[in-house]
């Protein structure tokens, strides 16, 4: 029943989430109001009394060890279930991978709620209000997050952030030597996903299909009709730029007729793609081409002296990419 994987997901929204408040600074400033120091907030994970113990445990300010304020800290404190966005298991996700090597599949992921608490400490009052007016604008009450999931296979998420409450202390008790510990806990809940294990699905691509109609007389043998239809998948644009030959002529939107730098290059009943339109080659006059416009669901485009011509070929054909548009070459036996 299991097999070996690991994608990654809890890892990557933890990193996610620290993220979100890496960069936080403060600003000390005068009687005057000209800033005197800026102060990055130094932010790393673990519990918040990890460092309240090396706080107190390490009181010499002259200490270069000394841990210093203000600082925050952060850690998951749970993974529960969420079975309000459970949806149905056998929806499948298919994706490529960006160099089109392979396509993975997977199945729709699993809704789980982690839990997190974000921890900052001051000694300064005003250090503090400084800090969470920074962070409290940005949930209303939460903040989508996008995290990329599955490695390259670019299944991305938007998983939101939501703030569930705001706790402080000030922890200011013992002598007048004891160093103040001004503490405000805000509590999250991130809506992510668990995916379960990616199955390469390259070999199961269809590549051709062919469909066989036989009519006549059942039983007897014999067929009164006969028909096979073969197609596979073709192009619809150019993938290589070839640049075949160029636009002699501004083009408009309705000119079936137009006029190439070299019409020796181009075959008739072939396919070309000028800009973002594909149009289909009737006949070739010289350098004078008759062509049907804006084919397979592509728009008429007006063309400028000088466009690139090119030829959508077998090589084009090859570059097909998963979730691209294309079309059908077929046969008939």
């Amino acid at each position: 029943m299991f097999e070996y994987f690991y994608n990654e997901i809890i890892r990557s929204v933890i990193i996610g989430f620290g993220s979100l408040f890496n960069g936080i600074e403060i600003q000390h400033k005068d009687n005057s109001g000209n800033v005197e120091s800026i102060v990055k907030v130094p932010l790393a994970y673990g519990p918040t009394q990890k460092f309240l113990a090396r706080l107190r445990q390490q009181a010499n300010l002259n200490r270069a060890t000394e841990i210093t304020l203000p600082r925050m800290s952060f850690e998951m404190t749970g993974l529960t279930y969420d079975r309000s966005r459970k949806s149905t298991q056998m929806t499948k996700i298919i994706n490529q991978t960006p160099d089109g090597e392979q396509v993975m599949r997977n199945y729709q992921p699993v809704p789980y709620n982690m839990t997190f608490e974000l921890s900052i400490m001051t000694k300064l009052n005003d250090d503090m209000l400084q800090i969470v007016e920074q962070i409290l604008p940005y949930f209303q009450p939460h903040y989508n997050l996008n995290i990329n999931f599955l490695g390259n296979l670019k299944e991305q998420r938007d998983i939101p952030i939501q703030l569930d409450s705001i706790t402080m202390t000030d922890d200011y008790e013992g002598n007048f030597d004891t160093r103040r510990a001004l503490v405000y806990t805000l509590n999250f809940t991130a809506k992510a996903y668990l995916y379960g294990p990616t199955t390469d699905v390259s070999g199961e691509v269809i590549r051709k299909v062919t469909v066989g109609y036989v009519a006549g007389t059942p039983g007897d043998g014999t067929a009164e009709r006969d028909l096979t239809y073969s197609v596979t998948p073709r192009a619809v644009k150019d993938y290589d730029g070839d640049a075949t030959t160029y636009v002699e002529e501004n083009v408009s939107l309705t000119d079936s007729t137009i006029t190439v730098a070299d019409g020796s290059a181009l075959t008739a009943e072939t396919y070309i793609y000028v800009d973002q339109e594909e149009m289909y080659i009737e006949s070739i006059d010289g350098n004078d081409i008759r062509v049907k416009r804006a084919q397979d669901n592509t728009k008429a485009q007006k063309h400028v002296l000088g466009a690139a011509v090119n030829v959508i070929t077998a090589a084009d054909d090859s570059e097909i990419l998963f979730g691209d548009d294309f079309g059908f070459n077929g046969s008939t036996f």
